[in-house]
């Protein structure tokens, strides 16, 4: 990992970058397109979003107006959406996919996820991921907000196994035991709410760690899973803090300081648990 252009390796041999730009609760407009317009000038190369965020045309102008203003190509860019739990049948999860696909703008997606697993409405859209991913559509497909039991369930009856889950991973919620089901199963984990939305920000030790560093407790956070080996999407609309989001290649944490972090575990969410949240 040395810079926003390092990448990880999926089980399917796909790269993926270690770090991107999420962009959940960022309404259509603007602020969205120079968000994405911004990560991709400052080096970043993954962009996070979803059909429920409603701004997927958004993304989709960010990202055309980049690689018309950058030079990039639409294969330097790794993008990923997820459908959502109103239509988890096959024909609406094919349905959803090809809507994401155009207000994207894109011909095809780098990532596809099933959002939330809700109860076992999961697997039929994943039939449809992985025809999906048989035609070439999808570069790879995943499923995000998974427990290990989720996962097993899936294994049961899948031809094709998840390459990504994208979860709630943060350090008062470090996932013990969903990372070592990922890990040994071929699994990458990502993380979305690093920071906790904020509520990490003035915690005491990670303030202390910082200040060894000369580092922002948030570059210490997503430091911190990028060395777990976790891949992060921290969200911000701010070019300032998405540049600095980005600035955590230069700095390791000791084993030390990993533990302590690791350490601050609580099981504690900001988001939905994913066995009582269905729809």
């Amino acid at each position: 990992m040395e810079n926003l252009q390092s990448k990880l390796i999926l089980s399917n041999g796909v790269k993926m970058p270690w770090l991107g730009l999420g962009v959940f609760k960022v309404e259509e407009g603007p602020e969205l397109v120079q968000a994405v317009k911004a990560a991709i000038k400052n080096g970043y190369r993954l962009i996070d979003t979803a059909a429920i965020y409603g701004n997927e045309a958004g993304v989709g102008q960010g990202i055309q107006e980049s690689i018309r203003e950058t030079g990039l190509k639409r294969e330097d860019l790794f993008i990923t959406s997820k459908v959502w739990n109103d239509g988890l049948n096959y024909e609406d999860t094919i349905k959803a996919f090809r809507v994401s696909l155009e207000k994207l703008g894109l011909d095809y997606l780098d990532l596809y996820l099933i959002h939330w697993p809700g109860v076992e409405q999961y697997k039929e859209a994943w039939k449809a991921l992985e025809d999906l991913y048989k035609q070439g559509l999808i570069r790879a497909i995943g499923v995000s907000n998974f427990q290990v039991h989720h996962l097993e369930d899936l294994a049961k009856i899948s031809e094709i196994k998840p390459m990504l889950n994208q979860v709630e991973h943060h350090p008062k919620l470090t996932q013990q035991d969903l990372r070592k089901y990922a890990k040994e199963n071929g699994i990458q984990l990502q993380a979305w709410s690093p920071l906790m939305q904020g509520q990490l920000l003035d915690h005491s030790l990670l303030e202390e760690i910082a200040e060894k560093h000369g580092k922002a407790v948030a570059q210490v956070i997503i430091r911190w899973n990028l060395q777990s080996g976790i891949a992060t999407i921290p969200k911000s609309t701010k070019e300032h803090r998405i540049v600095a989001n980005g600035d955590v290649f230069d700095f390791q944490l000791s084993a030390e300081g990993m533990e302590a972090i690791d350490a601050l575990n609580e099981n504690l969410r900001v988001g939905p648990d994913p066995d009582t949240f269905n729809f």
